[in-house]
């Protein structure tokens, strides 16, 4: 998560601030990614105090144990009237070790309107030498009043590119390359698609879904998966790996498995129905007609230019 944060124009603006001396006196992070806001407010917090994570104090500040930088609520809490009250009245007293004290709210998003116009004076004019780094993972419920006192740093989805580079330096899994392209830039989806068994599940299945070509086989397929619990994951699993083998045959890319044993313009054609197919599930259509119905469809039209190419 470390090099995803440092490569983003949020943290670059964050450090220009620093660099130039103008610093704002409440910033806050807009990141989606709700497993590893609290760790991207620490890589902000680090470079606000101008420290890493390998030094003693960047060390405490990282275990949350560096009195100048308090983390607000605790981890896996939520932000209460208690918190609010013990920030206040900190915020009220002189730095112990550092010049300034940085107060981070982990899940702002989660606070109370209540909880927020507390903290608005002190937002607007905080003690000398009292900075705050708010971070949420949506701005839809923070108030008006809260997003005029603080400078907004937005983090938008990474690339897939990107993703997959972070997974595979945490540790090599046959899994990363599809969790990457399928989290939708968020790098704690793709953690837990990489972590998670039902991930596997789903794409094995899609994998298998995909390299049926033969009409007299679509039926055990369907009966085979039909029963699937993650219905919604495992047609976004097929429509990305049709997508993928279109784009490697249109773009001259070396061909996958799937790619293969489809024709560009069934793939195209199966991108289309994998669409339909998504729309059609939202209204609860049976399952395992409708992956025999799309995969019927699809292979149809793969033969029909087959045919057209004999």
């Amino acid at each position: 998560m470390k090099q995803l944060v440092l490569r983003t124009t949020a943290y670059a603006a964050f450090s220009n601030d620093l660099d130039g001396g103008r610093c704002s006196h409440a910033y806050m992070l807009h990141l989606s990614d709700g497993k590893n806001l609290r760790a991207a407010l620490k890589i902000f917090a680090l470079r606000f105090f101008g420290l890493t994570g390998s030094e003693v104090d960047g060390k405490r500040l990282l275990g949350e144990n560096l009195p100048d930088c308090r983390i607000f609520p605790a981890e896996g809490k939520k932000l209460n009237a208690e918190a609010v009250a013990a920030l206040l009245a900190d915020s009220a007293l002189n730095p112990l070790e550092r010049e300034n004290k940085l107060f981070i709210i982990d899940g702002f998003e989660q606070a109370s309107a209540l909880l927020q116009n507390k903290l608005l004076k002190t937002l607007e004019e905080p003690p000398r030498g009292v900075y705050f780094l708010l971070g949420t993972t949506t701005l839809a419920p923070v108030l008006d009043t809260v997003k005029s006192r603080v400078k907004i740093l937005t983090i938008p989805p990474f690339n897939a590119e990107d993703i997959y580079a972070a997974l595979e330096r945490k540790g090599s899994n046959p899994l990363n390359r599809e969790a990457a392209e399928s989290c939708g830039g968020i790098f704690g989806v793709a953690e837990n698609m990489v972590g998670g068994g039902w991930f596997a599940e789903v794409a094995a299945a899609a994998r298998e879904i995909c390299s049926v070509t033969e009409l007299s086989e679509v039926g055990a397929m369907a009966v085979k998966h039909g029963e699937c619990k993650y219905k919604a994951e495992l047609i976004s699993e097929i429509g990305l790996l049709f997508h993928n083998a279109l784009c490697e045959r249109a773009g001259g890319k070396p061909l996958g498995a799937v790619a293969k044993l489809w024709q560009t313009p069934a793939l195209i054609y199966a991108v289309e129905a994998v669409d339909k197919a998504c729309a059609d599930l939202k209204f609860n259509a049976f399952f395992q007609g409708l992956l025999y119905d799309l995969m019927l469809r699809i292979i149809e039209e793969n033969n029909k230019w087959l045919r057209l190419r004999a």
